[in-house]
């Protein structure tokens, strides 16, 4: 049986900047045309029918992986949450991170978008769609300044927060077992952003942001609510996941949720083990699905951000997890949502380009 590539895969999340930014001093962007050691490679997408999404730009914590790892895999965590990072210091690798999704396009691996409609053209031409997003708003400063340059050179979505506090709001630590409950939510600077991009058409992520946070976001936002690689707090009761109130609200904006392809955000158990099921993901899918409705959810992998089930391992490893999506029970109408037309729909909704 051949291999299945269609529909075409618009993902919410993925981390192949901060790889790119982080090989080396003077980055070989002629590599994600060759081959590449992580998820992601032009190879690796065109095998796996990946089309395209949202690629972060992300400032890296000093983090030691090896570290995080042992204690996510014990049965309960709680990791310290990386120190803040100030505007200056992030503003260099954020615009080093944009300038790599440029030389990307001017490679021809790819197309920045900014509107659905060239997310449809580009789809139509077999070429990777990107979106420019930005994780983490440490680059951005208080009057917005940085802000209109980066939305100039392409940045369509934005989470204010990753997991580490700025002075736009706090995030969620990786914590296990426990709620997003944690700590206060925006800052006045938060909610201006909040304000800012609404008015200019920007996503707002949702996705490491607490749950004081993602409740000031619903109550100052007149956009649909977003969280682009997430999953749900009722199966996995991860702080980096949804709870059912979140997810009604979600569902109530007319937003969206992509899932997180994270093993310690779907297992049960919080563990970052590998062999992990495309069952355990379908049930995340099908929890979603119920309390957002099939035109809400979508797939957010963070692909070369975190540890994937080894069933998929990388880009190339879609077409087993359309396979079990189809065998599942969903049928061509519903993959076509989920796959990538759910996001063009809430994109839609937003942007004003």
């Amino acid at each position: 049986m051949p291999a299945l590539t269609m529909p075409p895969i618009f993902d919410g999340h993925n981390d192949i900047l901060s790889v790119l930014y982080q090989s080396s001093a003077y980055p070989d962007i002629a590599a994600f045309g060759r081959s590449m050691p992580g998820h992601l490679d032009l190879k690796k997408v065109q095998a796996g029918g990946f089309a395209g999404g949202f690629f972060a730009i992300w400032v890296p914590s000093p983090i030691d992986a090896m570290a995080k790892q042992a204690m996510m895999n014990q049965p309960s965590y709680d990791l310290p949450l990386p120190p803040t990072i100030d505007t200056g210091s992030a503003l260099g690798v954020a615009l080093a991170q944009a300038a790599l999704l440029h030389r990307l396009e001017a490679a021809g691996w790819l197309h920045i978008c900014t509107s659905t409609a060239s997310i449809e053209t580009a789809l139509a031409a077999g070429k990777l769609a990107a979106i420019m997003h930005m994780e983490g708003a440490e680059a951005i400063d208080r009057d917005f300044v940085n802000l209109d340059m980066f939305r100039r050179a392409g940045l369509r979505s934005l989470g204010p927060v990753w997991s580490r506090p700025n002075h736009f709001g706090y995030g969620v630590p990786f914590r296990f077992p426990s709620s997003g409950d944690i700590g206060p939510g925006l800052t006045e600077d938060g909610v201006r952003l909040v304000h800012y991009c609404d008015q200019h058409g920007v996503l707002i992520d949702l996705s490491h942001m607490n749950e004081a946070g993602f409740w000031d976001v619903a109550k100052h936002s007149q956009r649909p609510l977003v969280a682009t690689h997430s999953n749900a707090y009722a199966i996995s009761p991860h702080a980096r996941n949804l709870t059912d109130r979140q997810l009604v609200a979600i569902a109530e904006s007319d937003g969206m949720v992509g899932l997180n392809f994270a093993v310690a955000f779907l297992n049960e158990d919080g563990q970052m083990r590998a062999d992990t099921s495309f069952e355990v993901m379908l049930r995340h899918l099908d929890h979603l699905i119920t309390q957002l409705g099939e035109d809400r959810v979508g797939l957010g992998s963070d692909f070369d951000g975190t540890k994937v089930p080894d069933a998929i391992g990388t880009a190339a490893g879609l077409p087993g997890l359309r396979a079990a999506m189809r065998d599942h029970g969903y049928d061509a109408a519903l993959m076509e949502k989920l796959c990538y037309r759910n996001w063009l729909r809430v994109l839609d909704k937003i942007w004003i380009d």
